[in-house]
């Protein structure tokens, strides 16, 4: 896709800035953070290198000791209020039009400009103030950022180990519309039965009693929370 907004970018890298799990940043932090920020976008490493110099000087991101992004207080106040709006329009989508929980990803780009801040307060307020977007992410920036140390990807998870779905990746929508399609959806029980590293997939059991198989980069993108070790 082309043509990404500056909104878009500070949502990218705010998802990159608030990690889930542990986190294990790369050594070239420099070159790691426009090479995620490309691959999640679906545009080139030059353009979105292009696009952090750009945030720089407009003084929403800086370049830390190791010349990685940092999203400075601007940044992140701005983030954040393009993250939850986004959130807030996908439970307008899904709760009063019904558009699905896929659906609603795609329009909820396409429509973020469109919603004053005034306009998503009303729509908030209309919708009963819900506390998630319809893929799990909490529409509070500072709630989503405490829940964070609780949860980690289905990817890192023991095998055995029984987990609740909490959040689905929203940043890839083919990846988005296969974890509904196959039922991987939040609050639904899952344990991985088998890790197969050589065929760079997992087998699960999903929901109590449904083996499916899941390839690396869908497990890294389920965000599950561990129940309590006995």
């Amino acid at each position: 896709m082309a043509g990404h907004s500056v909104d878009e970018y500070l949502e990218t890298i705010y998802f990159l800035a608030f990690p889930i799990g542990e986190y294990r940043p790369d050594p070239d932090s420099s070159t790691a953070i426009a090479s995620r920020v490309a691959e999640m976008l679906g545009v080139s490493r030059a353009s979105a290198g292009e696009m952090l110099k750009r945030l720089e000087a407009e003084g929403l991101v800086e370049r830390g000791e190791q010349k990685e992004a940092i999203l400075t207080e601007i940044g992140i106040e701005r983030a954040e209020r393009v993250v939850r709006k986004h959130r807030v329009i996908e439970r307008l989508l899904t709760d009063f039009m019904g558009y699905t929980a896929g659906e609603a990803h795609i329009h909820a780009d396409e429509l973020g400009d469109t919603f004053s801040e005034d306009m998503v307060e009303r729509i908030e307020e209309k919708l009963g103030h819900p506390e998630r977007c319809p893929h799990g992410w909490p529409i509070d920036p500072a709630f989503e950022q405490a829940e964070n140390k609780e949860l980690a990807p289905l990817a890192d998870l023991e095998p055995g180990r029984e987990a609740e779905i909490v959040r689905l990746a929203e940043h890839d929508g083919e990846l988005l519309h296969w974890f509904y399609d196959e039922g991987f959806t939040p609050g639904t029980s899952v344990v991985i039965r088998e890790a197969q590293p050589a065929a760079g997939q997992f087998k699960v059991l999903l929901g109590g009693n449904n083996e499916r198989a899941i390839g690396e980069k869908a497990a890294a993108g389920l965000y599950v929370r561990p129940a309590a070790l006995t």
